[in-house]
């Protein structure tokens, strides 16, 4: 189905673009959104679900997020690249809505885990919280986090950027629990470990990243609120030089 054959409006809209692609999607579902329609946004961040309550109205925008990990092929294949499939998703002031049990009612035996939650947004933020500080890391250091350990000062960075997010997070009443924290911690010091971000894959392979609503926004949220927020700034630099480069050379 392309966005030219949408003149119907649906039940449930799944928005899963990445954020650099959001103007351009939000434009694209414009006609499939009725008085009724839900749209469940999968991104990353918080930054779109301004953007869509100021495009379609707050009553139609849901909390959500996903877990995978996929990439694009050189033939533009998605290419899963492990067994993890899972979406939450609620409405953003935890009512059990009759929406809400339509749309799990939908998603059950749909081939990838799903979870309706009371408390989406604190799930949004404890992922965005884990996303900013590892992709962060990754892409500033250009290497997992196995390497970033095994370096003098790595993990100590590494934790260093963590705490700030979690700051700008708590400074917004959604500050990750500290099973999250240690789980999270954990991950981002763990020798010889081979994760890296998805956005350090697509700065490697020289393609867009969403370097401005995943470590800008955060970046900004943190000024605003006067935090301290130097490694922020610094990841932010580093990813916008690269965008620089990376459209220059698009226009050369």
């Amino acid at each position: 189905l392309r966005a030219s054959e949408l003149h119907d409006p649906f039940d449930l809209v799944v928005l899963g673009c990445k954020a650099y692609g959001l103007e351009q999607a939000m434009a694209d579902i414009a006609p499939a959104v009725g008085v009724q329609t839900a749209i469940l946004p999968l991104l990353n961040g918080m930054r779109q679900l301004d953007l869509l309550d100021e495009k379609f109205g707050p009553q139609h925008v849901l909390g959500g997020q996903c877990i995978i990990s996929a990439v694009l092929d050189a033939q533009g294949i998605v290419q899963h690249l492990n067994r993890v499939h899972s979406i939450t998703f609620g409405e953003r002031d935890g009512r059990a809505s009759p929406r809400m049990q339509q749309i799990t009612a939908a998603f059950a035996g749909a081939g990838f885990d799903s979870r309706p939650s009371s408390n989406v947004l604190q799930d949004m933020w404890d992922k965005w919280v884990f996303l900013a500080s590892l992709a962060g890391i990754t892409c500033l250091m250009r290497g997992s986090i196995g390497e970033i350990v095994a370096a003098p000062g790595g993990a100590a960075a590494a934790l260093v950027l963590l705490d700030e997010c979690r700051a700008v997070a708590e400074c917004f009443e959604h500050a990750p629990g500290e099973r999250v924290l240690e789980r999270t911690r954990s991950m981002l010091t763990e020798a010889g470990s081979a994760l890296a971000a998805s956005m350090l894959r697509d700065l490697q392979s020289g393609h867009p990243i969403e370097a401005d609503h995943i470590i800008g926004d955060m970046l900004a949220r943190a000024q605003r609120h006067h935090l301290p927020a130097s490694m922020l700034a610094l990841v932010y630099t580093h990813l916008k030089v690269y965008q620089a480069g990376r459209s220059a050379g698009a226009s050369a």
